[in-house]
């Protein structure tokens, strides 16, 4: 049985990517719906904090394009989001106005990307489109050897895609041209899903489905350290998933990432493990106040601290709430549920401080912020930005 078919059977297990029907522990089935817990009510507290509406602006698609959780970026000036039928919009992050607005007419899987003066998407026939972030004019297309499931990224000079079959691809960011490629062993079953490339300066960081973290040279593919962020566990094929879905952190020269069904973990710049720390999210991961927070596989957000992972608060009030990536902004850590909760939690202990309702279709994509204003992207492809009070 080839990969393929089995990433298959795992989406249909899954439904979002995770397995709700899964059940390694042999319960009955009335344990099994116990486990299988309903979202957590939302619990009342003293508000601390009021999440600022600043401009909404409806920018893309809708639910059935949009909510799988395409990923904006915030680049010079302007927040770029997509959906995956194709189209892709530049909002003006100031003032919400439209810049441009375009059709690529070609499935786009991750979100959007940049680098330089250009944005970058990637599709699901494995084309990597560059467009000018001033104009949307295409700059160029590359054909590469699979489907492109996160969003390409760049630095000016390199463009760099992750793609389904276990290549990264260092592309011209001018041209399109190959510079460079290099190719992992993927394992025969993974989520459907591969972590978006971080490139800082001449580093490229990014996460595979075999638990590793890998750094490259990004002028020249040279691959600099890899790390096995979590070791598979257990007997089946799905108890040994261990994908790094999520894309990486760089912050003072250590890298921050995490896995599902395994481990959260920092590696230094030659590659040393400094902390690893029990965690599972697809999600990512967000920096702040010296802590690293995660909203794991159930809904808890954790804080842990950056120099030894350690644990430092655990807010469990939104269990099976189906949080998105966290985000810090104004002082405070983000969460956004598929309720269309946005969520904002003190960075000091975790309680809740404040709370406003985005849009009754979701949120699934990461949030994007400057460090003061938030944007955030709705399952209806609205796209609203927030600063806090």
């Amino acid at each position: 049985m080839n990969k393929f078919f089995l990433t298959f059977f795992v989406i249909l297990l899954s439904g979002c990517g995770l397995f709700k029907d899964y059940n390694p522990d042999g319960l009955d089935e009335d344990e099994l719906k116990e486990q299988q817990a309903k979202p957590a009510e939302l619990v009342d507290f003293a508000k601390e904090v009021q999440p600022i509406k600043l401009w909404s602006k409806n920018a893309v698609g809708d639910y059935e394009s949009v909510g799988s959780g395409l990923r904006p970026v915030l680049h010079e000036g302007k927040v770029f989001v997509a959906d995956s039928e194709g189209k892709v919009t530049a909002v003006d992050a100031n003032t919400g106005e439209i810049s441009w607005k375009l059709d690529l007419e070609t499935s786009i899987g991750g979100g959007v990307g940049a680098g330089g003066d250009l944005v970058f998407v990637g599709s699901a026939d494995g084309e990597v489109v560059a467009l000018e972030s001033e104009t949307g004019a295409e700059r160029w297309r590359k054909q590469l050897s699979s489907e492109i499931l996160a969003a390409p990224s760049g630095n000016g000079d390199i463009v760099v895609a992750q793609v389904l079959d276990g290549r990264i691809v260092g592309l011209d960011s001018q041209t399109g041209d190959e510079r460079w490629q290099f190719e992992v062993d993927v394992p025969v079953l993974t989520l459907r899903g591969t972590s978006a490339p971080l490139v800082k300066g001449n580093t490229v960081v990014t996460g595979f489905s075999n638990g590793k973290v890998y750094a490259f040279s990004a002028a020249t593919g040279d691959m600099m350290w890899e790390n096995r962020v979590t070791v598979p566990q257990g007997r089946s094929e799905l108890e040994r998933i261990v994908d790094v879905d999520g894309q990486p952190i760089l912050v003072n020269d250590v890298v921050y990432a995490v896995s599902y069904q395994g481990r959260a973990g920092a590696v230094s710049r030659t590659g040393r493990g400094i902390w690893y720390q029990d965690v599972s999210s697809t999600n990512g991961l967000a920096y702040g106040l010296q802590q690293v927070y995660v909203a794991d596989i159930d809904g808890k957000v954790k804080a842990l601290r950056a120099n030894s992972g350690q644990v430092l608060w655990n807010n469990e009030q939104l269990s099976h709430r189906t949080l998105n990536r966290p985000s810090v902004a104004g002082g405070y850590v983000l969460v956004a549920d598929s309720k269309g909760y946005l969520h904002v939690l003190s960075q000091t202990d975790g309680r809740f401080v404040g709370r406003t309702k985005v849009d009754g279709s979701g949120v699934s994509a990461p949030m994007v912020t400057d460090g003061d204003i938030l944007y955030v992207l709705d399952n209806d492809g609205g796209l609203t930005a927030y600063k806090f009070e």
